[in-house]
C-alpha cells in the first residue's frame, strides 16, 4: 500500500479539515456573519444619519472656504481642528475633527458642517443608533464582545486580549481549512474535476448541502484566503511582525525614526490659505475624489493633503501631497501606485481584510464571499453529522466468503 497515495493524502487533509472546522466553527459563524455586515459599515451609517452627512440645498454662491470656518468651529467646540474631511460630492457636509486639551484619542471629535451655511449639522458624540449598532458588530467581530466585560476572565490577560486571541486562532484554523478544503476538493480522477463546479439542486438535500459547501467555497476561495491571512494581523504581535517580515516592510521598535519633515518659518509669517492648497492638489491630482487635510500641530509642522478616488472601482489608497504651511510649496509627493508592490500590500492590509481595496466593486464581492464563509461551518457540520449517522450497509454472506477466499489467494491486495 502506498503511504503517500492521493487517497491517503486526502484522508489526512480531510481529518485536518474536519477537526479544525469543528474546533472553530461556532466562533467562525459569529466572526463571518459580523464581517458580512461590517463590509457596508460606512454606507449603512451614512444612510441612517442623513442629517450628519447630507448638506442643505446647493447654493450658487458656492461653498465657504474651509479656512474661514475653522475659527468658528474652534470657538464653538472649545478645541483645535487637526483634520478636515472634504467629500467630492456637492451634497455632502464637511467633517471637522477637533481635539480638546487633555484628549489623546486618535480620532478626536467630529463636527459635521454644512459647507454652504457653516452651521453645525451634528456631532459624532451624539446618540446614533446605527453607529452604536455597528460598534457592537465590530466588538463582536473583533473581540466576541468580551471587551465589554470589566472583570478579567483569565488572570494576566485582559478580556480584549482574550477575545482577540480566540478570534485570531479561529481565523488561522479557517485559513488552514481553506487550504485543506482545496486539497479535498480535487478529485482522485482528474477527469472528474468538473463535478466540483456544479450544484445538483435536483438531488436529495444531503447532496445539495455537500455541493453548496464544496462548490461555493471553491468559487470564493481567493477572497476567503485573503480575509483569513490578513485577519490575525490585529490579534498577534508575532503574526503581524511575521507578515511584515515576509513583505519586507518590518521595522523594529528601536529602529531610528525617519527624518521629520518641517515647514520653513520666517519670523511671524502667515500660514497659507487652505483653499489654495486644495486647488493646487486638484491640479496635481486632477481626478475626482474625497480630500482629507491633516493640519500642523506646531509652527514647524506641515500640511498633508490626501486625495482618495471616488467611484465604484475606486482604490482605497490615497495619493498625498505634503505642503509647507507658510509658502505653500510642495515638499513631497506620494503616489500610491508608484510605490513598490510590497509596500502597497503592506499599506493595504486593512482594505484587503474588510473589502474596500477597490471600492464598491470589491465590497460587493467580499459581501458575497463573507455570506458564503458564514454558511461553511453550518454546511460542513451537516456533512459530518450525515456521515457520522450513516448506518453500515448489510453485507451478503456470499460476498464475505468470496472476499475471504480472494484474500487467501492474493494477500498482497489487502
Amino acid at each position: 500500500m502506498k503511504v503517500f497515495s492521493w487517497k491517503n493524502i486526502r484522508k489526512i487533509f480531510n481529518k485536518i479539515h474536519l477537526y479544525g472546522g469543528l474546533a472553530s466553527g461556532l466562533v467562525l459563524v459569529v466572526v463571518c456573519l459580523t464581517g458580512t455586515i461590517y463590509v457596508y459599515n460606512t454606507e449603512l451609517t451614512e444612510w441612517a444619519s442623513p442629517n450628519w452627512y447630507k448638506s442643505g440645498p446647493v447654493k450658487e454662491t458656492g461653498k465657504i472656504p474651509v479656512e474661514k470656518l475653522i475659527p468658528s468651529i474652534e470657538e464653538q467646540s472649545g478645541g483645535k481642528v487637526f483634520s478636515i474631511n472634504i467629500p467630492s460630492s456637492a451634497e455632502k457636509n464637511y467633517q471637522f475633527n477637533i481635539r480638546r486639551e487633555g484628549d489623546n484619542s486618535r480620532f478626536g471629535t467630529g463636527y459635521f458642517i454644512d459647507p454652504y451655511t457653516g452651521e453645525i449639522a451634528g456631532v459624532n458624540t451624539e446618540k446614533n443608533g446605527m453607529r452604536d449598532f455597528m460598534r457592537d458588530i465590530f466588538s463582536l467581530h473583533r473581540w466576541l464582545m468580551l471587551d465589554r466585560i470589566e472583570q478579567p476572565l483569565i488572570s494576566g490577560m485582559t478580556n480584549r486580549e482574550l477575545g482577540s486571541a480566540i478570534t485570531g486562532w479561529a481565523t488561522i484554523l479557517f485559513t488552514i481549512g481553506c487550504i485543506s478544503g482545496l486539497v479535498i476538493w480535487f478529485p482522485q480522477k482528474v477527469k472528474n474535476w468538473r463535478q466540483g463546479l456544479k450544484i445538483k439542486f435536483k438531488a436529495n438535500w444531503k447532496r445539495v448541502n455537500h455541493d453548496l459547501h464544496n462548490t461555493l467555497a471553491f468559487y470564493s476561495l481567493i477572497f476567503l484566503l485573503i480575509m483569513g491571512i490578513t485577519g490575525p494581523f490585529w490579534s498577534f504581535t508575532w503574526y503581524r511582525e511575521g507578515l511584515q517580515k515576509s513583505l519586507g516592510t518590518y521595522k523594529p521598535k528601536d529602529a531610528p525614526a525617519p527624518a521629520k519633515i518641517t515647514s520653513t518659518q520666517v519670523g511671524d509669517s502667515k500660514t497659507i490659505d487652505l483653499s489654495q492648497l486644495i486647488s493646487k492638489t486638484g491640479e496635481v491630482f486632477p481626478f475626482e475624489g474625497d480630500i482629507t487635510l491633516a493640519l500642523p500641530a506646531d509652527p514647524e509642522g506641515v500640511i498633508t493633503i490626501s486625495k482618495y478616488r471616488s467611484g465604484f472601482f475606486a482604490p482605497a489608497a490615497a495619493d498625498k501631497l505634503i505642503f509647507d504651511q507658510y509658502s505653500g510649496d510642495i515638499i513631497k509627493t506620494e503616489i500610491f501606485s508608484e510605490k513598490p508592490f510590497n509596500e502597497r500590500v503592506a499599506g493595504s492590509i486593512k482594505a484587503l481584510h474588510i473589502g474596500s481595496v477597490y471600492g464598491g466593486f470589491s465590497k460587493l464581492l467580499y459581501f458575497i464571499a463573507s455570506l458564503i464563509a458564514t454558511s461553511l461551518p453550518v454546511t460542513g457540520t451537516l456533512i459530518w453529522i450525515n456521515k457520522f449517522r450513516k448506518k453500515p450497509k448489510k453485507v451478503n454472506k456470499k460476498t464475505i466468503r468470496t472476499v475471504k477466499k480472494q484474500a487467501e489467494l492474493e494477500p498482497e491486495m489487502i
